[in-house]
């Protein structure tokens, strides 16, 4: 059944750096576009980044242009991203999915990420 696992999030100050893993089950990763997204309190789900099958299309949200980049490793079926330049706004729970898993209910439990001083 698809699984997802994400790592890495932590507190960091802003300004810092913080990469996060998912690692993927369950599903072909190497066919699937892969998505991130954060939650942050009393806020809903919000898209952050998509990288395309083979990783050569990506895309962001415009708070995040500039500062995120999304990658993909398809032999280890792990999804990537890194943050630099974090503000305490991107403070959230980070998810990753494919959109076109067929779970269109199921999320990990994400991986937290606080930036504060």
């Amino acid at each position: 059944q698809v699984h997802y696992v994400e790592s890495g999030g932590g507190l960091v100050q802003p300004g810092g750096s913080l990469s996060l893993s998912c690692a993927a089950s369950g599903f072909t990763f190497r066919s699937h576009v892969m998505s991130w997204y954060r939650q942050a309190p009393g806020k809903e789900r919000e898209l952050v980044a998509t990288i395309s099958s083979l990783g050569g299309r990506s895309n962001y949200a415009d708070s995040v242009k500039g500062r995120f980049t999304i990658s993909r490793d398809n032999a280890k079926n792990t999804l990537y991203l890194q943050m630099n330049s974090l503000k305490p706004e991107d403070t959230a729970v980070y998810y990753c999915k494919a959109p076109a898993d067929g779970n269109v209910g199921y999320w990990g439990q994400g991986t937290q990420v606080t930036v504060s001083s």
